[in-house]
């Protein structure tokens, strides 16, 4: 065949891959606004994606477990869901894929193959839509709001109705919340709209009102004066840490879940995926969802701890400057915070050595921790330096956290990478809390010692951890298929 007829035939294959793709997006989408059924791929969201984007994650997927999956597979695949009538779900698409190229032809057809995997959804218990307060509105709190605003889909799992602020409320601050609510330097533009409404005292977001309550403290607001009942509020102001302070939003009438976004004393403080079935939300009212630093490295630790076991070991975190650091040299309350945030990398202590043992009591007294923050707004980094227990080598090490990444209670939470150029704007939007990176990994001859590199979005990665667990609280979690 000639270069010149090669050429063409690849082109009317990249013609029909993006064709295939579009398909593939309305699929996507249909399922989600018409049936509550969220498709995602090896937990890479996929509603509000490109062509491009969903092309590159296909090719992510076939890296990482090495089998010819595509597009046609996905399309193919979809349009099998399409045809079952599921309770609201969430299903990893990539693994069936990857599960059909395993499975060697034992089924008549993709219905049939699909069918048989998706049969426990019957078993599904239908769930009741939880009101959400978000009781601040600094960065953690947007984010919330963008991912629960993005993902209301049909209102049938948790819906944003109010958000909590100090200060009066004037058409001036009513729309720089909504500005800073639509434009973000870190994460992009808001893929929705945002208008504001005044009279009403409201953000109308995708067309639906979220009401904006201006308080001082909790006890004044009545949240059943604006029809919100039995809500979850989800408690982002830093202000209240420990379990008398967040008991004071219980006080409040339409309140009945909490959920601090730190580290909090006297509640379970929970990193969801590891610890989060040790408290019922029948029997517990409120949660901390502990630290963004925890929750990265608490998922990895507990793949260590339970293959090879862990003698002691220390924790360093590279982390992202945070708005508690000056712009510029001036007085701060710690030592070396004051410093200029831009400009210098800063020593100061992080408590997660000890916060991890919280999630896993295993390694209390085991690990030791500092932090350094460093000039980029966002993307962090946590080196574990370990001793083992039983010995492992690199492969191992790499081995047994691919298997944790790819099945298992630890899915959402460990995202697997296997690329040479890693760097800290590459894991800007991911919405896993840890991403082991598998090039970095360092052993000892002896394999007793080792070196691992953890990866996190230390915001974007951290509020999904938290609505995680805010669904869980709100016993709104869909049928789901990992």
């Amino acid at each position: 065949m000639s270069l010149e007829n090669t050429y063409e035939k690849e082109l009317s294959f990249q013609a029909d891959r993006r064709r295939a793709t579009v398909e593939f997006i309305k699929n996507i989408s249909d399922l989600w606004y018409d049936k509550s059924t969220e498709l995602v791929l090896f937990r890479n969201q996929l509603i509000d994606r490109n062509v491009s984007e969903i092309l590159s994650l296909l090719e992510y997927a076939v890296e990482f477990v090495q089998k010819p999956i595509s597009i046609f597979d996905a399309l193919e695949i979809s349009r099998a869901i399409l045809k079952l009538e599921l309770p609201a779900s969430k299903i990893d698409i990539g693994k069936l894929a990857y599960e059909y190229h395993l499975d060697d032809n034992n089924f008549a057809n993709t219905l049939e193959f699909v069918k048989d995997k998706l049969k426990d959804a019957e078993k599904s218990n239908g769930i009741t839509p939880k009101d959400v307060v978000l009781y601040g509105f600094g960065r953690i709190g947007r984010l919330l709001a963008r991912e629960l605003m993005s993902k209301a889909g049909k209102g049938k799992q948790m819906r944003l109705r109010a958000i909590v602020t100090r200060g009066e409320i004037t058409p001036v601050v009513l729309e720089k919340r909504a500005g800073l609510l639509r434009n973000d330097s870190v994460h992009g533009d808001f893929l929705g709209t945002v208008q504001t409404d005044f009279e009403r005292k409201a953000l109308i977001i995708n067309g639906t009102t979220v009401h904006m309550i201006t308080a001082k403290q909790p006890e004044d607001i009545d949240y059943t004066a604006y029809k919100i009942n039995n809500a979850l509020v989800i408690d982002n102001t830093g202000a209240f840490r420990d379990k008398e302070a967040l008991t004071r939003h219980l006080n409040c009438k339409g309140v009945d879940k909490v959920l601090l976004t730190a580290p909090g004393k006297g509640i379970p403080n929970i990193v969801y995926g590891v610890n989060h079935k040790n408290y019922s939300p029948d029997e517990v009212a409120i949660f901390s969802a502990a630290s963004c630093t925890t929750n990265a490295i608490a998922p990895v630790l507990n793949v260590i701890e339970d293959s090879f076991g862990i003698e002691n070991g220390h924790l360093e975190t590279i982390h992202a400057y945070t708005n508690d650091q000056n712009l510029v040299d001036n007085m701060h309350k710690k030592y070396r915070r004051g410093r200029a945030a831009g400009l210098n990398m800063v020593i100061t202590e992080t408590g997660a050595g000890k916060a991890v043992s919280k999630a896993l009591p295993a390694l209390e007294g085991k690990l030791t921790s500092n932090a350094i923050r460093v000039p980029v707004p966002n993307g962090s980094l946590a080196i574990l330096n370990l001793r083992l227990v039983n010995s492992a080598s690199v492969d191992a090490i790499n081995t047994v956290m691919k298997k944790y990444a790819l099945e298992g209670d630890l899915v959402e939470q460990i995202k697997y990478s296997m690329n040479h150029e890693l760097v800290s704007s590459d894991i800007v939007g991911t919405t896993a809390p840890s991403i082991f990176d598998s090039r970095a990994t360092i052993a000892t001859e002896d394999g007793k010692n080792i070196v691992i590199y953890v990866w996190y979005d230390n915001e974007y990665g951290y509020s999904h951890q938290v609505m995680r667990l805010a669904k869980y609280i709100s016993k709104v979690r869909r049928f789901t298929y990992y």
